[in-house]
């Protein structure tokens, strides 16, 4: 609750909803939900009111009862992607994940399309399940993660515009270096997201994908999609350093934990289909440590 005080959020109603949102956040996002808590605890409700809304979202997507055809989960999603995008245009809204969403929204004049973008992702995981060309992909990861660090910008504070682009290249490097962690999760959802003409330019077909036995062409595949995500990462560095001093850490440390994963990847011998890559429990507080001291260190100067 000191952080509900801290944000200056009073409203019972408000309250419950940011709460629901923090819930979800420490529930589905654990290495998100601890890099949170390395940001002042006023901006911390804003961020956990993003993450609520994406991962409601995200459950609606992947979660929710298989006894639903992809038709059925469509138009749940349709009319819930409705009622929050009237919310955020009326300003109101019953929806108890939706009322903090729009409280953040309208205290950072945060735009309505970003949010417009990520629903039309969500629906193309309902629809789409392999992307033939990295451009094709893009569009997806756009909707998906790009957005999501261009709402946490005006959250995170400091220099709001010449971080945007930063902020779009770390989020989907986010995203590729989950990709390449869950081929095997994703298979058994019938997607594909690394996209097939990068995968032949290696030798991979969908077919070997989907035997799931660990290939020199696979392995290379997967060494050519890891470059990516480390050039990404490198591109948004700068970026990150134009953000408010109290939010870096933050982000430094997500961008370690969550562009790491592919460290994890190459640590298994890139053998995603018998392996998940974790980030171990000594790394995360290693990067926590650091980045405590130096979220300390930003508070005080």
């Amino acid at each position: 609750m000191s952080e509900l005080n801290a944000a200056g959020i009073h409203d019972p109603e408000l309250r419950a909803s940011y709460a629901e949102c923090k819930r979800l956040n420490s529930l589905h996002g654990k290495t998100y939900y601890l890099a949170t808590l390395l940001l002042p605890a006023a901006k911390r409700p804003f961020v956990h009111a993003l993450y609520g809304f994406a991962r409601y979202a995200d459950e609606i997507v992947d979660d929710l009862s298989s006894t639903l055809s992809p038709e059925e989960k469509a138009k749940v999603l349709r009319d819930w992607s409705a009622e929050v995008l009237a919310g955020l245009k009326s300003g109101k809204t019953s929806d108890a994940v939706g009322k903090a969403l729009i409280d953040t929204v309208k205290r950072f004049d945060i735009p309505h399309q970003h949010f417009v973008d990520f629903l039309h992702s969500m629906e193309m995981d309902l629809t789409v399940t392999e992307y033939k060309t990295f451009e094709d992909l893009y569009e997806y990861v756009y909707g998906s993660a790009a957005v999501i660090g261009l709402e946490m910008v005006p959250i995170l504070g400091g220099d709001t515009v010449n971080s945007l682009s930063a902020a779009k290249d770390l989020g989907v490097a986010f995203q590729l270096a989950n990709f390449i962690r869950d081929v095997a999760e994703d298979l058994d959802r019938g997607r594909i997201y690394l996209p097939i003409e990068e995968l032949a330019e290696h030798g991979v077909t969908p077919e070997m994908l989907r035997a799931r036995v660990l290939t020199p062409q696979i392995i290379s595949a997967l060494k050519f999609q890891i470059a990516r995500v480390r050039q990404l990462q490198k591109s948004a560095e700068p970026g990150i350093a134009l953000l408010d001093k109290t939010s870096q850490p933050c982000i430094r440390a997500a961008s370690e934990l969550y562009c790491g994963i592919v460290d994890e990847v190459e640590k298994i011998g890139y053998d995603i289909f018998n392996k998940r890559a974790k980030t171990s429990n000594a790394r995360r507080a290693r990067v926590a440590g650091r980045a405590y001291i130096d979220a300390v260190l930003a508070r005080i100067g």
